[in-house]
């Protein structure tokens, strides 16, 4: 038996008698005549059962509910004109015809469900601990075929380009590359311990020197942190390792598999090369290293203008080696008393000690509502309002502090801002990619009171700072580093790699690691770049967060077919959960409930 999918049904089929399979999506008793929308994943087709044309079939039909799971076979036919009036449903592709039911076959009732289905549910919690149905949501549906045809675009890409697809561990060797392991006990070796991969970065590495050469993987990486939208303990990066390349190779070969990406999951033409700006510049005019550039508002940097003025903290920050910078968020004098506080207190989790602004209430400084201005000499006031261009009903705010934190500062409200003035609002349809390069080589931990490796250990220099590196002249390195950004979203990073173990070894004096330790943690790797290992490098996108923007979510939970929540729950399963005592006997390990019992 054939069976048709619910989109395929047009007038061609007119007369024809067919068989679908389905979920109920809807049930209408329309005097004694039962309407049903039946549902597959590819659409909607109505029935109709009429007690003259199958007695049997008709009856049964008063039972149907959403969701039961029936086999409906009859014959296709033109929806009437009633009362003169058109039943056609223009919105559906199977709109103009309906199934005169003749036989109706109940392959499985459905309970009531939780939730209705048509309907957006605002308690994620419930959704998630009921995902199998869930994803039976039109949208939910669509999400997961965007994730598939932008995941076979990613693969036919890279294969097309000489890429071959390697798999690598799963259970592997914990390191300290940033974020916390997830630690997996093992049975055979008591006290040992695999990790989950936090990304493949040393495998791959380990197929550059094996002289795989071109490396690509659809990869499954774990991180032990806190959550958030756009972040899950497990994910899927879009892997990609070559051998005798450089930044800008590298780069051409990104912006084409995006673009082959963007196609294939939204039908647009994206253009390239994508602009690229250096970190420093982003941090600069943006306060960020993956800038939202829909909007102006950008940074300017006041210190020539107040480094002699009556305002001490702003003088006194460029004297002790800081900064002043603002934005104009440009028509916002009018801001509440609530929203003020609300950028107060972002300043402040970020490290200021408060938050300055003017409300420009007129042309003349002398009606702008602010406490600082009455410091200001009348010099730094026409300044002020020549280098911001600043008009009435415009609201600048400052922050004087290091260059780097007043960035960040004044990047965060700059946000901020933009969304209390629905700045974005009507640029869903916009999509700026962007290439941020030259990020620092390393960064000093103020609680360490140590130099931290801002990507990963193995990151190369720019050839211009190698011997300041050899040097010990740690400040102010830069790495061959680049990310690629869309609209404010960091799509993927990567870097050209160290390829020789004398310039690894230099790295890992930085980093304070010493021989011993960089022999017990990274010795596989050392050992390799002493046998012609390669130059290379590479990068790896975000799967998830790239098909969270394709398919216009706000959450890459959205675009995984079984994510956890927001505390790293998967509900439906209740995972994670005790293991069972004989299993903790055969690992050797006690739980602290155990322990406690036991005390």
């Amino acid at each position: 038996m054939r069976t048709h999918h619910c989109n395929e049904l047009r007038p061609d089929n007119n007369g024809q008698t067919i068989t679908l399979i389905g979920w109920v999506n809807s049930a209408r008793d329309h005097g004694g005549v039962i309407f049903i929308d039946l549902r597959d994943r590819e659409g909607l087709t109505q029935c109709v059962f009429r007690p003259d044309e199958s007695a049997e079939s008709a009856k049964l039909s008063h039972s149907l509910r959403a969701e039961d799971v029936v086999q409906v076979t009859g014959s296709v036919e033109a929806r009437p004109e009633i009362d003169g009036k058109s039943t056609i449903n223009p919105d559906l592709p199977t709109g103009e015809i309906e199934v005169a039911a003749t036989d109706l076959v109940i392959i499985n009732k459905a309970e009531v469900l939780p939730f209705q289905l048509e309907k957006e549910l605002s308690n994620e919690d419930l959704r998630l601990r009921h995902r199998f149905l869930d994803l039976r949501r039109p949208r939910l549906t669509r999400n997961l075929r965007i994730r598939h045809l932008v995941t076979k675009a990613a693969r036919d890409y890279l294969d097309a380009r000489g890429y071959i697809e390697v798999e690598t561990p799963i259970l592997s060797k914990s390191t300290p590359e940033g974020a916390r392991d997830f630690l997996v006990p093992s049975r055979m070796h008591h006290g040992s311990f695999y990790a989950l991969p936090q990304a493949p970065q040393q495998y791959k590495q380990l197929l550059m020197v094996a002289g795989v050469e071109r490396y690509f993987q659809i990869a499954r990486c774990f991180r032990d942190e806190d959550l958030r939208a756009d972040r899950q303990p497990e994910f899927t990066q879009v892997d990609i390792e070559s051998s005798f390349t450089d930044p800008d190779q590298i780069i051409e070969l990104v912006e084409g598999c995006l673009a082959a990406m963007f196609e294939a999951g939204r039908g647009l033409n994206i253009s390239t090369p994508f602009e690229r700006m250096t970190w420093h510049d982003a941090m600069d005019r943006f306060g960020s290293d993956k800038p939202e550039r829909r909007f102006g508002m950008e940074i300017a940097d006041l210190s020539e203008l107040f480094a002699e003025s009556g305002f001490k903290v702003f003088s006194g920050a460029v004297a002790n080696g800081g900064v002043v910078k603002a934005i104009n968020a440009k028509g916002f004098s009018g801001i509440t008393t609530g929203q003020v506080d609300k950028l107060t207190e972002i300043a402040v989790n970020h490290g200021a000690r408060g938050l300055a602004y003017i409300q420009v209430r007129g042309e003349d400084p002398g009606t702008w509502r602010s406490p600082i201005t009455k410091f200001f000499s009348k010099e730094e006031l026409a300044g002020l309002k020549d280098e911001l261009e600043v008009e009435e009903g415009d609201l600048v705010l400052f922050a004087a502090d290091k260059w780097q934190a007043a960035c960040e500062i004044l990047g965060r409200i700059r946000l901020e801002c933009a969304s209390m003035q629905g700045l974005l609002e009507g640029k869903e349809n916009e999509f700026d990619f962007l290439w941020v390069t030259e990020f620092p080589l390393l960064a000093y931990d103020e609680e360490e009171g140590r130099w931290a490796a801002v990507h990963h250990p193995f990151t190369r220099p720019v050839d211009e700072d190698r011997t300041r590196l050899e040097s010990g002249e740690y400040e102010g390195l830069r790495a061959q580093a680049y990310d690629v950004v869309l609209n404010g979203h960091e799509l993927g990073g990567g870097s050209i790699r160290i390829h020789e173990a004398d310039m690894q070894a230099t790295m890992f004096k930085a980093l304070g690691i010493s021989e011993e330790k960089a022999r017990a943690e990274f010795g596989h790797i050392l050992d390799a770049f002493q046998f012609g290992a390669p130059p290379h490098g590479g990068l790896a996108l975000g799967l998830d967060r790239i098909v969270m923007l394709i398919a216009g979510e706000q959450s890459i939970r959205e675009v995984i077919a079984f994510p956890k929540n927001n505390k790293g729950a998967d509900l439906m399963t209740s995972s994670p959960a005790p293991a069972a005592p004989n299993q903790l006997r055969d690992l050797q390990i006690k739980s602290a409930a155990r322990e406690q019992k036991d005390q």
